[in-house]
Formats: C-alpha cells, structure tokens, sequence
C-alpha cells in the first residue's frame, strides 16, 4: 500500500501538569525512543518540530547527546526546526522569528534540523507565516487547525500577505494523529491500513504515497512498529523524509490566502486569547521592554554587546510563548511558571535597558534628566520629569521647554520634640530617610537638617554632634521638589536632557498660545509644528486634536477636529461566562450587566500639558454562576442573585499633541465565571476590522466560518491596535476584540473568569478540549487594570504610527554626573522612514548592526534608513548575509514591496 507511516509524538511542554512534572514522562520516552531505534535500525521518529524536546530531555540525561546526535545525523530522527511549539498569536513577530533562530541553531549542532515548518497544533496560525517560513529558508509547512472548507485536497499553497507561497501539508482525517489506530491490534491491521488508504485517497488523488502520522499526544513509540509496517507495504519515514519528496514550488495547487483561523476542519479554541489577562499583559510589557527599549538602546548607545543578557531573554520568551503556554489553558501551576519565566525575560530586558541609560546619564548633570526615545522617529510629546527646585527646564540648546507642575513632594519629613542624638543613629554616612543631609544648622533649641536626593558634598558627624547641647527639637526638611509635565523633543533612537535653567518664574503658557517646536541648529525636528494646550474641567477634555466630553451615565464622547462624533464610548458589560480556558459560553439564562449604580466624576490635572478626569461607577455584578447543584463541574446554567459592589474606575487622560485619548480602566474582580467588555459605538458602519497582527494588517469580516462542531464566534486578537468604523483601540498587549451590532460597535475583553481548564459540557464547543480540572486562579480575582487608547481616523494608515507611540513612552532618566558638568548635546541614533515602514527589531550581529523592517502597506513604498554607516546588505531571517546594498553617506533607500519583512545588516 502507498503508505508512509511517520512515527511521533506530539509532546506538550507543559499543559495540565507543569513542566517538571512533564518533563519526567519526555525522559522516560526518549530513553525508550533512543533504545528502540538503535535495536530496530528501519525506525524512524519524528520529535513534534520543537527542539525543547532534546534541551530538556539533555539537560538530565546530557551522556545520550552523542546517541541523540548520531540519530539526527542519519536522517532517522527528525528535530526542530522550531524551538517551541508557539501560540502564533500571542507572542510578537519577533518572537517567533528568535524562536525559528533557536530552534534551527540547536539542531544544526545535533546534525541538521528538519526544514518543513511544522505547526501541528497551534489554534490558528497567523498570515505572514508563509513568508517567515520562506525568508528563514523552509520551503515546506504543516497545518491542522485553521483550514478553511475551501481546502478540499492534503496539499495547498498558503499565500501570504506580500504574496509569498509555501507549499503546506495539510492533516486531514484526524491532524497530527490520522495513523494513531492503525497499529493498535496485529488483528484488523490490513482492513484498517485499507480504509485509511480510501478516507486519504479522497484528499490526496489517485496517485502517490499517503501520509500517515502515528502518534498523539505524549505517546511512546511501539516496538516491532517496522514489521508491522512492512506486513502492510508501507515504509517508516521522518515528516521531512515525506514531505521534501515534493517539489517546493506551489505550482498547481489550490491557494489559501492570509491567517488560518476557520472553525471548518479542527477547533480553533479562540478563548485562549482572553483568559488569564494577566499573562497576556506580561508577555506584552516583557516583549517590548526586550525587543523596543534593551536590545536597540544596547546596540546603538552600549559598552560591550550584553548578548548573553539578552539571549537569557529570549529563551525566556520563546519558552514562554508555548501552544499551551502563554494561552493560559493548562493549570494553574503551569500559569504560575509561565508567568515566573516572562517576568524574568522582563527583569533580564531591564537589566539591559538600565546599564545603557546609566552610562548615558553619566553625561548629564545630577540634577537634570536624560530622555531617550525608543521608536525610529523625531518625535515630540509629554514626559512626567521628577525635578528639585522652581527654576524653568531648558534643554541643550539653552531654551525653556513647555512645562506645568502637576504636584509637590512633601518638604517637611519631621517635626517633633527628640532626643537629637538619637536622629543621628539614622544617619549612614550623608543617608537619611532615603536622602542625603545637605546642610544643618541649630536656631534656639531646634536642630534643622535638610536632606536632597543626591549628595552635594561631604557630611561631618563629629561637627554637628559639638552644637546639639540645648537642642530639644529636630526637624528634618527636604529640598523643593515638583512632579511636572515637560513637552520634550527628542531624535529618532537617540536622546536629549533637561536642566533647570536661570532661577525666576518657571517658563509657562497662557491659555490660547500656542508652543512652536523650534528648529535648532542640527535640524533633527524639520519644518516648525504647533501644539494646542489641553483644557478641562469634570466634563471635558480639549486639546484641539480631540474632545473628550464626560456623559452623564459616565460613558465618553469623542469629537474629532474633523467634526466626527461618537458617543457611549467605554461602556463597560458583565455577562455571565459558563465556558473554560478554551471557550467562552455564556450561561442558558444569561445576566448582562451595563448599567451602573452610581457614577462620580473628578478632575484631577486641568492641563495644560496633561489632562486627567476620573470616572467612577458602581455596578452591583452576579458573585458567580449558578443552577447546577448537583454537579459542581457542570457549567452554571444561569448567574446568582447574590451581588458583588464593584467600582470600576476610569482615568481618561489627553496630552498636548496627540490625537487619542488614554485610558486606564481599573477595577477589583471579586466575581466568578464572568467576562468583562469595554463596548465602543463606532461613527460609521464597518464590515470589516483591521487589526495589527504579527508582521501584518489582518482584514477581518463580521463572521468566522464554522463546521466542525464549535461554535464559530467571530472574537480575535489584536497584538497593537485595531480599527474599524472610524475608531482605532490602540494596545499594550494582544486583546480580544469582536464587533458587535451588525458593525457598529466594537467590543475589547478585558476579563473573562472561568474556573476549569475544559469541560467536558460546554455549550459552544461539543468536546472536551483537555482535562476536566479545576483552575481557580484562572478567575483572576483582585485587581485589574487595562491600559488603552481610542482614536477616531479617517484612513486606517494613520492609526500604525500612534500605536507605535502609545506602546513606547519616552523613557526619563535622573542624571548621573557631576552637579557642575555642562550641559551636553543631544544625539540621534538611527532613523527609519517611509510609508507604512515598522521597524521591529535593532541588535548587534557580530560587527553589524541588524535592523529588520517590515511594509504595513497594500502598495510598494521606500525605507529609508540613516544612520551612522557606510556599508550595508541584506540578510536571511536569521541572519545569513546576502546581497550588499548601496550606501551613501550614511543612507540607505531600501524598496520594499506590500507587507514585505525586510532584514539588514549596517557597519
């Protein structure tokens, strides 16, 4: 028979048990792999595409690397070339590219990697995964879930956004173990083998050999398979050893366009995307303080490369990015681990970040602030500065910044009657209280001591203990110090600093002047902008970009400078949620709650830089879901009348010269098996979203295609923003989005709380997705906070650039140096321009810096770089050098065709 049996296992790293726990069963298996295959010379094994596999079975059992090794290099026993199975959805691009890396540099040292892109079962897979596969040199992938009703045959061209085709295996009858039964009895064995070639014939055509992958999850494989094998004339094969037999052109095959996120063929199991927020978030803030702010701030502003640093990140985040990881659906023991391992890449990236401004702000006198920017750009904005004294802010031209003081630090720490020798047992050396003594002197009975944040000159004890006689009071009091807005400007990748300037009364605007952006010498700014200052009261935010209007059930209003308005934005809904980690269902008899009790209001910055209105509600939500007494572990059929107060606080914040408003929705979660979602009507009609996705702008209808049992709800994930109707979310982190109301309006998730990891009844999915066990972490009691922004727009190309601002403050660092060091320059770093360029990624390679680009437009456009180097080339995914590029005088013009990933190397 034309079969080809390709033995695996498809190994979870973790999922309803945690790690180490799995890892114990992954040893025992690969010991019974490699004893098994080296006394059945015709055995073949395929490891699930992960490296992690190998890592974590090596790490215990590091005398087998030669066996594992001698395997690989036969062709016998395929490894990578991913490093871990991923979720494709919620982890960044990059992150899936420093996970091919990864993986394909591990297995390259164990002999070779397998080159298909094997991605058996992640919940859907995103669009610009053809063309990642291809630009790190795979010519073939292989999918399960996510096919849509229009592949009818096990082979398709999957065709991404820029156009790239990759020839993709596709797993019909069953997914990654369409085999599994084949050789479950010697009896049957040739009636089974005969309808597996039937049902696989309807896929494949009359001709050629058919795929049959035996394995499932965490399986072992089965002595005397290779007999079993050949009593049947088939052969035992690798995935690679039967997928590469084919051409790697796509030449004649039907094509799929873009992401794979149908309900047709498998479950997609979309409610990954919401549960466990908390993760999501993490995962949002540890990626971009890796790939945004350490990496490109070390290669550009750093001493010697921190690579080991960084590589510790990655590891992290790649590990962390697993199918059943960052997904939030195993227990809770692995949501804690997981958790753990994004935190550390987190405090890794600071690590980095924090070495690289303390050297900057070595330059910059004690008493100012560094300020660098993080994106590509010249840009100007707000900065919250935490400054001593009243005098002005000027910057390294010698010009007053625009600033207002939002508050003050508290002055007076001490005022009693005390043993004064006693208050000098808190003093370590010039340190009191966290400060320094920066001056003394005793007037009548009273010692005063006054304290700075950074040491002026050196301190005597012995001094102040020969004047204490007759002192009976101390007071302590510390220098002026102001919290205040300043509206900086500051180069592409580069830095400037603040001092305070001449004493006199601090620099400021009167209402209705307008600042303009001076054009200073070095010309980093361009042509001169104006910026409107922000006014406000309870009821109001104006910046004259945008208005934001207070309503009085607390919703907003949002008026555009173009007159378009929209109103009941940020109206906050709990229903009822009686689905799992995998699926959100809502309950039989379901309770919405939208309305809330009581709403407050209160003003608490005016402007003129920065605006801040407080929106408090009050809603009475269900404690939990209800109406299965018998059976905890049946889904609640309805919501309890027993009550929860819930304040749910929103801060609505607009700054000078940005066009959206920020939002920080906050609220403390004492409920159980509900979802919380933030509705926004949207001003037009909208058939479609657009939503920010890996490397890519995905197009998204009202629906989502079903047919396999799942209920097909039409709830994505956003990674950066989304828009649709003429508002854009704009986000920190992947979040669930749906709309709603025939396109006109817009749902963000916030929180959903479920309490299983599956169950085997969920009213949208028909089976159970795993293991019937309790999760109660998965609730997400305590407090939440969602950080967000809306913008209304006209033409979606504007929404890309202010994402990329909101998701990258300007970072502000105290300066380090001597009080007297003059002023320095500021500097740019490394320019990235042209129409819907991104920039995703700066390090070192070597000697070079890579720098990797990617077009978020439906037309050919033009990068153009600048920067200080003179040579430049192209460069593979990961990182293989290619074709030089022209370079003049430090600029480099890179056409770039739609949606293209690009990749350079600067010297």
């Amino acid at each position: 028979m034309d079969i080809v049996v390709v033995p695996h296992t498809h190994w979870d790293r973790e999922w309803y048990e945690p790690f180490q726990r799995f890892r114990l069963r992954l040893v025992d298996l690969l010991d019974e792999v490699l004893d098994t295959m080296e006394a059945e010379p015709a055995y073949h094994f395929t490891l699930d595409g992960q490296l992690a596999c190998v890592d974590d079975y090596l790490e215990v059992r590091p005398e087998n690397r030669d066996r594992v090794a001698a395997l690989v290099e036969s062709g016998r026993l395929a490894v990578g070339p991913w490093q871990i199975l991923l979720d494709e959805f919620l982890c960044s691009g990059e992150n899936i590219v420093r996970n091919l890396e990864l993986g394909l540099a591990g297995a390259e040292k164990l002999g070779g990697a397998m080159r298909v892109g094997y991605l058996p079962d992640m919940f859907g897979h995103a669009a610009q995964m053809p063309q990642i596969l291809r630009r790190a040199g795979l010519e073939h992938a292989c999918v399960y879930r996510g096919v849509p009703s229009s592949v009818t045959t096990d082979a398709f061209a999957w065709v991404a956004p820029d156009g790239t085709a990759i020839r993709t295996q596709y797993l019909p009858e069953g997914g990654y173990g369409n085999g599994a039964h084949l050789f479950s009895d010697v009896k049957g064995l040739e009636g089974r083998a005969a309808e597996f070639v039937t049902s696989m014939r309807a896929w494949h055509g009359p001709e050629g050999e058919l795929l049959a992958m035996y394995g499932t999850d965490h399986s072992a494989p089965v002595r005397g398979l290779p007999e079993m094998v050949a009593a049947i004339g088939a052969r035992m094969d690798t995935l690679s050893g039967y997928i590469e037999k084919f051409p790697g052109d796509t030449a004649g095959l039907p094509e799929v366009f873009g992401e794979l996120r149908s309900h047709a063929r498998a479950n997609i199991l979309p409610g990954v995307i919401s549960v466990r927020a908390a993760v999501k978030q993490a995962m949002g803030r540890a990626e971009r303080m890796v790939e945004r702010y350490a990496e490109p701030l070390a290669a550009l502003w750093g001493g010697p490369w921190p690579g080991r640093f960084l590589d510790m990140a990655w590891r992290r985040l790649v590990d962390a990015s697993g199918h059943d990881s960052v997904t939030g659906c195993g227990v809770d023991e692995t949501a804690q681990q997981v958790a753990a391992r994004i935190a550390e890449a987190e405090h890794l990236g600071q690590a980095v970040r924090d070495m690289v401004t303390a050297r900057l702000a070595a330059a910059v006198p004690v008493h100012g602030v560094l300020v660098v920017n993080p994106t590509p750009a010249d840009r100007s904005g707000v900065v919250i500065v935490d400054m001593a004294g009243l005098e002005p802010l000027v910057d390294p031209a010698g010009l007053p910044v625009p600033t207002h003081t939002l508050e003050y630090a508290p002055t007076l720490l001490l005022d009693e009657r005390i043993d004064p020798a006693t208050v000098l047992t808190y003093v370590h050396g010039t340190e009191l209280y966290g400060q320094h003594i920066v001056d003394w002197e005793v007037l009548d009975d009273t010692l005063i001591l006054t304290v700075a944040r950074e040491p002026i000159g050196p301190f005597d004890p012995a001094e102040l203990r020969g004047a204490l006689d007759g002192v009976e009071y101390v007071r302590v009091e510390a220098e002026v110090r102001r919290t205040v807005a300043a509206f900086v400007e500051v180069p592409a990748l580069g830095h400037t600093n603040l001092l305070p300037g001449e004493e006199g009364v601090p620099y400021s605007m009167p209402p209705g002047e307008t600042w303009k952006s001076r054009h200073h010498q070095h010309c980093w700014f361009g042509s001169d902008t104006e910026v409107l200052p922000v006014q406000a009261d309870e009821s109001a935010l104006d910046n004259g970009l945008l208005r934001v209007e207070i309503e009085p059930d607390g919703t907003l209003g949002l008026f555009g400078k173009d007159g378009r308005t929209i109103t009941g934005v940020c109206r906050i809904e709990d229903g009822g949620d009686s689905g799992d980690t995998y699926n959100h269902a809502p309950p039989k008899d379901d309770l919405v709650v939208s309305e809330p009790v009581s709403i407050s209001t209160e003003l608490i910055c005016p402007g003129p830089l920065v605006a801040v209105v407080e929106v408090t509600r009050m809603y009475l939500w269900p404690a939990a879901g209800e109406g299965v007494e018998f059976s905890p572990q049946l889904p609640p059929l309805a919501r309890t009348g027993e009550t929860e107060d819930v304040m749910v606080t929103m801060r609505v914040e607009l700054r000078a010269g940005e066009p959206f408003v920020r939002l920080r929705v906050s609220f403390d979660n004492r409920c159980a098996d509900h979802r919380v979602r933030l509705h926004v009507p949207l001003p037009r009609h909208a058939d479609h979203s657009l939503a920010e996705g890996q490397f890519a702008v995905v197009r998204r209808g009202l629906e989502s295609e079903g047919g396999c049992g799942e209920t097909p709800l039409p709830t994505f994930p956003a990674s950066g923003w989304v828009a649709a109707g003429g508002v854009a979310a704009l986000l920190e982190h992947v979040t669930e989005y749906e709309l709603l109301d025939d396109g006109y309006e817009l749902a963000l998730t916030l929180l959903r709380s479920v309490g299983y990891l599956s169950r085997n009844h969920n009213a949208l999915r028909p089976e159970p997705a795993g293991p019937q066990l309790p999760t109660p972490a998965a609730q997400s009691r305590g407090p939440h906070t969602v950080s967000l922004a809306l913008m209304p727009y006209m033409d979606w190309r504007d929404v890309p650039p202010e994402a990329e601002r909101f998701r990258h403050d300007l970072l502000v660092v105290p300066g380090r140096g001597e009080w007297d060091l003059p002023q320095p320059p500021a500097a740019a770093g490394l320019s990235v321009s042209g129409q819907g360029v991104t920039m995703t990624s700066l390090r070192r390679r070597d000697d070079w810096h890579e720098l990797r680009l990617v077009a978020l437009t439906e037309t050919d456009t033009e990068a153009v770089v600048r920067g200080a180097f003179t040579r430049a080339r192209r460069a593979g995914l990961t990182g293989r050098p290619e074709e030089p590029l022209e370079a003049e005088e430090g600029t480099l013009r890179l056409p770039l065709k739609p949606w293209e990933i690009a990749t350079v190397q600067l010297r």
